[in-house]
């Protein structure tokens, strides 16, 4: 019976991954949407015309307190761009890294993560009604825990300087938030709890192993 001792710190390790990984709070309340539209204009993030802050109002007040997933489509420059500190040219997916090392690391405290990033393989198979592709380089897709992480990351003042980056490096972009119909690839809810599920299995064998031995 001891042997079903290794399970508990399992349980205790997922739980924690849980408690970081899903949006417990529910969907933000009208007293919260009016807070972040404050920090949101204070920051200035539709200052530049490349961000509708009604757009984000009316996503927030449909918030349903599941997790959703952004879709980017990006071309990032070719060549060189000049940086926006320096201005020396430099590659345009280094000065990039200007805005991702900033953003990643944030995106991740808030249990966000890459879910899928590819680059562009080909051109248009079916296309109709849209405009000529600009040349996109990647995709991303990315999982946020909740609305309310998407509205605190993008009044985040940390990345007043480096959407700069982001600017030089990528001459178009565009992007929009989904909810999955269907996901064949299972997400770390799952495949966390399996994997630590596994290292308590093995532990308990070979505990069992030690006690006959």
């Amino acid at each position: 019976m001891k042997t079903f001792l290794v399970w508990l710190p399992a349980l205790a390790l997922y739980a924690m991954f849980l408690g970081w990984y899903v949006n417990w709070r529910g969907p933000v309340t009208p007293a919260e949407i009016n807070g972040l539209m404050q920090r949101l204009e204070a920051s200035g993030a539709g200052d530049t015309g490349r961000n509708d802050l009604q757009t984000m109002r009316a996503f927030l007040e449909a918030d349903d307190g599941r997790e959703f997933f952004m879709l980017n489509l990006v071309r990032v420059s070719p060549g060189k761009v000049a940086d926006p500190v320096t201005g020396v040219e430099r590659p345009a997916r280094e000065v990039l890294e200007g805005y991702t090392k900033v953003f990643m690391p944030a995106l991740f405290a808030r249990g966000g993560h890459p879910a899928i990033v590819a680059r562009k393989a080909g051109g248009y198979f079916d296309a109709w009604g849209v405009q000529a592709d600009p040349g996109w380089s990647i995709i991303g897709y990315m999982r946020y825990r909740s609305r309310r992480d998407l509205a605190l990351l993008a009044s985040d003042p940390r990345f007043s300087g480096a959407h700069e980056f982001k600017f030089a490096a990528m001459p178009n972009t565009f992007s929009f938030p989904t909810q999955p119909l269907l996901m064949a690839l299972q997400g770390p809810s799952v495949w966390v709890g399996a994997l630590l599920a596994l290292c308590a299995a093995l532990a308990q064998i070979v505990w069992l192993l030690k006690v006959k031995g």
